[in-house]
Formats: structure tokens, C-alpha cells, sequence
């Protein structure tokens, strides 16, 4: 199993995604595959970024696993703190919202976009 992975080069966004596949591509035959898929999906996509737009092309036309939230089977939080070790939520099920329920400016500050799911996550400095 060889794993790859993209970065989102836009200063502005923090957006990665890691994906796997049973063959190895050298860096060069890599890097020539997501161009080729780059310019497939550059003029428009629905996925949230271009490394997710990217990824999902890849996984359909050279048999990638694009490794997404949804992969996910059990997430932990690492603290110091014994007690602060604990299970993680991972999927939109498990944060106790229904599609029903408003989303609220604290929501949305949470990285919860309006439609309910979780979509990014902010961060704050201590010296902010």
C-alpha cells in the first residue's frame, strides 16, 4: 500500500487530502496524473476544494482511495490529560443535530456551515 498526498496551494486555504493505492507511481507519473485531473475538474466541481474535486477524480479514473471523514472509524482526542483522552465525534450523526435544527452564529463560528454539516474548523492563537 503506497500512500500520496495533495496540498491546496492557495495561501488562504489549509485544505489537504491523503489518499492510497496498491501500485506505486514515482513522484513525476504522480504529479502527471493529478495535472491531467486538475484540468478535468478546473472549470467546475461541487466538492468544497480543488484537492477534494482532485481526489475524488483520481479515485474514479486511476483507482485511488481518497482517505475522507468518511473512511473514519474511531477518532481520539490525545491530551496529557488522562482525562481529557477521549473518544472524538466522526460523523454529523454523532454532534446530537438533526437537519431540522438552526444553525446559529456560535454554530457556524464551530465550523458548522448552515446547512448542519461540519465543514472547517477555527482556530485561534492564545496571543490573538
Amino acid at each position: 500500500m503506497y500512500f500520496y498526498e495533495l496540498h491546496e496551494a492557495d495561501d488562504d486555504l489549509f485544505s489537504d487530502a491523503l489518499l492510497f493505492h496498491e501500485l506505486e507511481f514515482d513522484e513525476q507519473e504522480f504529479l502527471e496524473i493529478v495535472r491531467e485531473a486538475r484540468a478535468r475538474v478546473i472549470s467546475g466541481f461541487e466538492e468544497d476544494t480543488l484537492v477534494e474535486a482532485v481526489a475524488r477524480d483520481l479515485e474514479r479514473r486511476h483507482g485511488f482511495i481518497y482517505v475522507d471523514d468518511s473512511h473514519l472509524r474511531a477518532s481520539v482526542n490525545v491530551s496529557a490529560d488522562e482525562e481529557e483522552t477521549v473518544l472524538a465525534v466522526t460523523d454529523e450523526a454523532a454532534t446530537g443535530r438533526r437537519d431540522d435544527d438552526e444553525v446559529d452564529e456560535d454554530d457556524i463560528e464551530a465550523g458548522i456551515a448552515e446547512d448542519g454539516a461540519f465543514r472547517t474548523l477555527v482556530v485561534r492563537r492564545r496571543d490573538d
